[in-house]
């Protein structure tokens, strides 16, 4: 190196007062024209429509509307109508300087239009940043949105968190494929077993609109016919959305759609697939490269173009009601998507809901059922073991399997596997006195016994073993089981059947499918796998465990369940048979052995007509600590028709438990209150209890979101609660 090059290496520390000014007016020039980031401060406005209308994304009631911001020069091409914005929110009047308002947090929200004008009359704080130039979002899905918020009594930006989901710039930069030309219209195929099963593929196969309650045939058929359903709706150049309550069930349409149309005809939109991969297929059905969608109940607010059909399969499960707020239905979201876009209906199931019934009652859909010949074609035979049955067995009593059901199992295993149905997971859930059958409640908290293991016994609340229990009315230290959980049972009948293999089925590992040879399928009900070539016989355990839940539909949900179970059998021809632990005079199993759910569920809609019971009347429920509850009640502008149940106290949530949806924080004690109108009036209350809970947001002192009033005290309202006892 020269001495020369060694000097020049030094920079503006040795250089000559001349250069050190050429280097000073070069970096006064660099920071010149920038505007302040995130602010815009003195950056010119868009030349035409400078006003953004935006939603911001802070999902609170009394700020349920939208905000007018500037739009920079710079993010006009940008910001247009649907994509992701981030704002600032929450600055003053005072902080306005160069005439844009400046201050508050950056916050996340969808830019809905772009205006000439604001009706605001001060000045306006601008666009911080366009996230993705992507359009996400468009007037049928926030039509769509508006309507599903103002039904529950939610906010206009919780409900976009349940519809768009989150952003993954790695998928928006990926193309989506050319959309493929539609598919020649379907055979009939297996819905020529339903009187009017060809009709209704015909109908959407031709562009029309049908709408139809679908009592499906026992047996694996019914993704292959929902496929099919799929199939005639795309031939007819529209797009077809199906929501099913889980994964495995979403797994098998999938499966029944790939064999008929083949690769790339629809998108499979479920919580499994991961963020990038939902948002990549979600992007694929937004852009119109696909047509089609199958997917779980974040699936039923799908951007699908050209809606021609909308199905859900079995409405009855809890997996179709949402968690998160405003807790929609994924039934009520598809029933309004097709009286918006005005396309087919199906609602199918192997079970049916009241308000299924309701639906074909009232003229609103037709009757989708097979003649009473192809039930019992493809129904197992139905057998039933009761208390009276039981009590002139009384050694099969003690063992917990009666006569015929050792019977049928031994017969069963001879053709095949065989499945056990039991009410509840774990060995022994619950514990009662072997003498005079009370409950066995916890010395501590009053709470239920359970034995864990073959050994252990503690409660299940606060989780403190119990090693010297007696009974408070008998004084007996014996213990029986009151519920025995899968895993006991397996246990049980492992000794019973020593030389056949016991799978189980249930919360820890679910099993998806099962070979044909003979084994003991012991499973929690939803939990049923599929067998090959079908089981061939099945055991439903501790009916009165279902029945005797304190709930309004206790009858309806146990009758789903073990028909669920049930159709897993093979049919009566074939030597199917299901042997029902349970009282056979109850409405619930009458109607399992004469395989006739419809009429069970038209028979609980007249009673509940009657009694003003939902889904007849509508109804709200109101909970949250008592001083809170009787605030909002006094406050609301309830319909002159409502009437007020209650309130009455919430079982409360316990340290070593996780907490329910809707229950009260450990510790505390809340209060719950039902509000009642008759129908017609259920848009008038949920309208009343928005504007009653935004206005107590408004004023209140805790955290957003909460629902809190001026003493902080949150309350939850929710529409059509599942659980109203």
């Amino acid at each position: 190196m020269s001495s020369d090059d060694g000097q020049g290496s030094g920079g503006a520390e040795g250089a000559p007062p001349e250069q050190l000014a050429l280097i000073r007016e070069s970096v006064r020039g660099a920071k010149a024209p920038r505007a302040k980031p995130r602010t815009w401060r003195g950056a010119a406005l868009a030349r035409e429509l400078p006003v953004a209308r935006v939603l911001v994304d802070k999902g609170v009631l009394h700020l349920d509307r939208y905000f007018d911001y500037a739009v920079p020069e710079e993010l006009d091409a940008d910001a247009q109508p649907g994509v992701r914005v981030r704002v600032r929110f929450g600055a003053g009047r005072h902080r306005v300087r160069e005439g844009r308002r400046e201050g508050g947090g950056l916050i996340d929200g969808f830019l809905i239009e772009r205006r000439a004008e604001s009706d605001y009359s001060g000045p306006l704080a601008a666009l911080a940043q366009v996230v993705s130039p992507e359009p996400v979002l468009d007037d049928e899905l926030l039509g769509l949105a508006r309507a599903v918020a103002d039904r529950y009594a939610g906010s206009l930006a919780d409900v976009l968190q349940l519809a768009i989901p989150p952003r993954s710039a790695r998928a928006e930069q990926r193309p989506s494929p050319a959309p493929l030309p539609p598919p020649p219209a379907p055979e009939a195929g297996s819905w020529a077993r339903y009187e009017h099963g060809p009709a209704f593929l015909a109908a959407l196969a031709s562009g029309g609109a049908p709408r139809a309650v679908w009592h499906a045939l026992p047996g694996p058929r019914w993704s292959a016919e929902l496929a099919r359903s799929v199939a005639a709706t795309l031939a007819s150049g529209r797009g077809a959305l199906v929501v099913v309550p889980d994964g495995r069930a979403a797994a098998r349409v999938d499966a029944a759609l790939t064999e008929l149309l083949g690769e790339r005809r629809h998108a499979l939109l479920t919580a499994d697939a991961g963020p990038e991969k939902r948002y990549r297929e979600w992007l694929a059905v937004r852009r119109g490269s696909v047509r089609a969608v199958v997917g779980t109940r974040a699936a039923m607010f799908a951007p699908v173009r050209d809606l021609g059909l909308v199905a859900l399969w079995d409405d009855g499960d809890d997996s179709h009601s949402e968690l998160h707020a405003p807790q929609p239905h994924a039934r009520e979201v598809l029933l309004l998507r097709a009286a918006q876009d005005r396309c087919a209906f199906l609602l199918g199931g192997l079970g049916c809901t009241v308000e299924a019934a309701q639906l074909v009652e009232s003229g609103w859909a037709r009757p989708l059922v097979a003649s009473r010949e192809q039930v019992r074609a493809a129904a197992p035979l139905v057998r039933t073991v009761g208390d009276t049955d039981l009590a002139r067995d009384e050694a099969a009593r003690a063992a917990r399997l009666p006569t015929l059901a050792w019977q049928v199992v031994r017969e069963g295993l001879t053709h095949g596997p065989v499945l056990v149905q039991v009410p509840r997971r774990g060995y022994v859930p619950r514990m009662a006195c072997a003498q005079c059958r009370a409950p066995a409640r916890c010395r501590h908290c009053a709470g239920p016994l359970q034995a864990r293991d073959s050994a252990a016994l503690a409660c299940g609340w606060c989780g403190r073993e119990e090693n010297a229990w007696h009974c408070p009315e008998c004084g007996s230290f014996r213990l029986r089981a009151q519920i025995v959980g899968a895993r006991r049972t397996a246990e049980e009948l492992g000794r019973a059947f020593p030389a056949v293999p016991v799978r189980t089925s249930g919360r820890e590992q679910v099993l998806d499918t099962v070979s044909g040879a003979p084994a003991l399928v012991v499973s929690t009900p939803g939990a049923e796998p599929v067998a090959e070539g079908g089981y061939a016989a099945a055991l439903l355990l501790d009916g009165w465990a279902m029945l005797g839940r304190p709930d309004l539909r206790a009858g309806e949900d146990a009758l789903r369940r073990w028909i669920a179970a049930a159709a897993l059998v093979r049919p009566q021809g074939e030597g199917g048979t299901v042997v029902a632990v349970a009282e056979p005079t109850l409405r619930p199993v009458q109607a399992l052995v004469r395989w006739d759910p419809v009429g069970h569920a038209v028979r609980e809609l007249a009673e509940r007509a009657e009694l003003g019971f939902p889904p007849v009347s509508r109804m709200a429920a109101v909970s949250g600590p008592p001083e809170a509850v009787a605030e909002f009640l006094g406050m609301a502008e309830l319909p002159a028709e409502a009437e007020v149940l209650g309130p009455v106290p919430v079982p409360g949530t316990t340290a070593r438990r996780p907490r329910r949806p809707g229950a009260p924080p450990v510790g505390e004690h809340w209060e719950r209150a039902l509000i009642r109108v008759p129908p017609g009036r259920g848009a008038a209350l949920a309208a009343a209890l928005k504007t009653a809970q935004a206005a107590r947001m408004a004023r209140g002192s805790g955290p957003a979101g909460a629902g809190t009033g001026a003493a902080g005290q949150a309350v939850r309202v929710r529409i059509d609660p599942p659980d109203i006892g």
